[in-house]
């Protein structure tokens, strides 16, 4: 990781010392080591797990809908509508799901929805990953707090990465690199985070990797990656720094170039993409994909909706969807995701605190 840089200050916001930010990064990555990479429980002949039945209770959803907290195209909206196209082919779900876009507040309407809004409603999931958590820690969400819903569980590992329209003069890293020391005020970054969010730390992160100071790191936020990417592509941007699952379609397209992947390894479904450790960059991110519900919610609602998530982890459906959309293997469910949301917004809190992020 990156060390030994006493303090990094953006264009948007301020960030404390360079250890803190790591901290982030180790936080983002707590999934990686909470589960290994096997493709889960094991399953029966159709893909399911075989020591738990879907649909067994005295739940069943009349009409499942799945809300995703950012415009079309982005992480959660892929979370939303992946998962939901998967429970219906796996046969987890006899319904089409709906799928409803609440952009807004880095997650906060769609939050503040549900809690105000929807508290009893058994047939709603919520699309979220470590960006819903930080921003649970940073008071992003007013008086709401980690214990307003309830959490389902998380299907896969997304993965950071660096990218750029493909007609930019950016070729690699380096190059991008290179321009960024030379012309600070040019190189504008881009994600689908808020303000000291994910995607904005991963642009400081890399930064401090190539020695450039903090206040040079000039950030956009958008509402999800979607609306980030179309910024990209529409020249408002010059690098973004969202995930995997928000720029594949894109670079299949040939709409975007990756420069590299923040990984510890190339990924499948980028093998030519260098990782920005291969390229001498010490900067790695990986954060989880899964779900949240009303705190309402019947306890029937609640473990049907777990155990068909736990399912569809373990299908060849969902590995499928998973594998081709660039996302890596992890599965953590029920009460112990509890935990970890509990444990990971804990020491988001902290951090935040530390280096003077939120209220």
């Amino acid at each position: 990781m990156v060390s030994g840089i006493p303090g990094v200050r953006g264009r948007v916001g301020e960030l404390g010392p360079t250890s803190s930010l790591l901290v982030v990064v180790a936080l983002a990555c707590v999934a990686c080591v909470r589960a290994d990479d096997s493709e889960g429980p094991a399953a029966d002949a159709s893909g399911g797990v075989a020591t738990e039945e879907v649909g067994s209770g005295a739940y069943v959803p009349e009409r499942p809908e799945c809300i995703s907290p950012a415009d079309p195209g982005g992480g959660w909206d892929f979370t939303c509508r992946a998962a939901s196209q998967a429970l219906r082919v796996a046969g987890l779900l006899e319904q089409q799901v709906q799928v409803t876009n609440m952009p807004g507040g880095g997650g906060g309407v769609a939050f503040a929805h549900v809690v105000a809004r929807r508290s009893d409603d058994d047939d709603l999931i919520v699309a979220a990953s470590d960006a819903t958590s930080l921003r649970l820690a940073q008071g992003g969400y007013g008086s709401f707090d980690a214990s307003s819903v309830r959490w389902l569980g998380a299907l896969a590992r997304d993965v950071g990465l660096v990218a750029v329209p493909s007609d930019s003069p950016h070729r690699t890293l380096d190059d991008l690199i290179e321009s960024w020391r030379n012309d600070p005020a040019s190189i504008r970054f881009g994600g689908g985070s808020a303000a000291n969010g994910q995607d904005h730390m991963k642009a400081l992160l890399l930064a401090e990797a190539g020695g450039i100071p903090g206040e040079d790191v000039t950030y956009i936020p958008f509402d999800g990656g979607g609306e980030a990417m179309n910024a990209l592509l529409g020249g408002f941007m010059d690098v973004f720094t969202g995930d995997v699952s928000e720029a594949l379609g894109r670079v299949e397209g040939d709409d975007v170039r990756v420069l590299a992947a923040l990984s510890d390894e190339r990924l499948q479904a980028l093998p030519d993409v260098p990782t920005a450790r291969e390229l001498g960059y010490d900067v790695e991110w990986i954060v989880w994909r899964g779900f949240y519900a009303p705190d309402g919610m019947s306890d029937e609602a609640y473990d049907f909706w777990v155990a068909a998530l736990r399912e569809l982890e373990a299908s060849r459906e969902w590995r499928k969807i998973r594998d081709e959309s660039g996302l890596l293997p992890f599965g953590l469910f029920g009460e112990e995701f509890e935990r970890f949301i509990d444990e990971q917004v804990t020491s988001f809190a902290e951090l935040s605190e530390t280096i003077g992020v939120g209220d």
